[in-house]
């Protein structure tokens, strides 16, 4: 996850962002989470509606989508969640029973009416929070899973990373992924990933087998070799079970 994330190709802030940030401060950005990070999840936000909510309440015990986003970004951040939001739809998974989506605000000032009108029609219903905090909560999130961007005053703009990480239930960070060239079938072996297998089924369980997370290029491969060594392995012990039997067979044939 660590090599992945490093080598993220992090071209997603907009050219008046770039105008008024330094070189070195292009060069911090990125989403590199720590080995076995983790998510405070009594850390408090806002929903659209105003309404007090803790991380852990928009996560709610299931393997969660956090997608961190400018909600005044139409340029990187709009067409990201379109792009999160239909692959979602074609996992085969439902939010509110297999997984939850919790997106949040980096930019502690836009208000509830920026966050509603960047979701407008495209997230929505149970499983699904939408979360506004201060500044503070957000540094203090962002920090956690290893997500630097940078603030432009000057051109009241914010550069950033397009991707996000999947959480475990408990708010550990299993994967880190690229918003922008996410696939459905990555984006589901993620969240059946950080789910451990409480979801998705028998399917969803051999496909966990069968499937490996390439973190140089952040997508799940075909773990052939994997797969032939256990399938190798189950046939050995089927055939020592045999040839066991037999013996102990024929050896009471020749007592008889």
């Amino acid at each position: 996850m660590r090599l992945f994330a490093l080598i993220l190709i992090l071209t997603t802030w907009s050219s008046s962002a770039l105008a008024g940030l330094t070189e070195q401060q292009l060069g911090g950005l990125g989403l590199a989470p720590a080995p076995q990070a983790q998510v405070p999840m009594e850390l408090g936000f806002k929903d659209t509606n105003g309404k007090a909510k803790s991380l852990g309440e928009a996560v709610g015990g299931r393997p969660t989508l956090l997608l961190p986003v400018d909600f005044t970004c139409s340029q990187i951040c709009g067409p990201a969640l379109t792009i999160v939001a239909g692959a979602l739809q074609q996992t085969g998974l439902t939010a509110g029973r297999d997984y939850s989506l919790v997106v949040f605000g980096i930019d502690s000032r836009d208000d509830a009416i920026a966050a509603r009108r960047f979701v407008a029609g495209q997230v929505a219903g149970p499983g699904v929070s939408v979360l506004i905090g201060s500044g503070a909560a957000i540094k203090r999130l962002t920090t956690a899973i290893g997500y630097r961007f940078q603030t432009d005053g000057q051109n009241d703009a914010v550069a950033h990373p397009a991707a996000f990480v999947t959480l475990t239930r408990d708010g550990h960070v299993s994967h880190a992924f690229s918003s922008l060239g996410l696939q459905p079938f990555d984006l589901r072996l993620g969240l059946l990933e950080a789910g451990r297998g409480t979801i998705g089924g028998l399917g969803g369980r051999i496909a966990l087998l069968c499937y490996g997370f390439d973190a140089v290029h952040g997508v799940y491969t075909k773990q052939v070799a994997s797969a032939l060594r256990l399938g190798c392995g189950l046939t050995l012990i089927l055939l020592a079970s045999a040839i066991v039997l037999m013996c102990r067979r024929s050896r009471r044939g020749v007592a008889a």
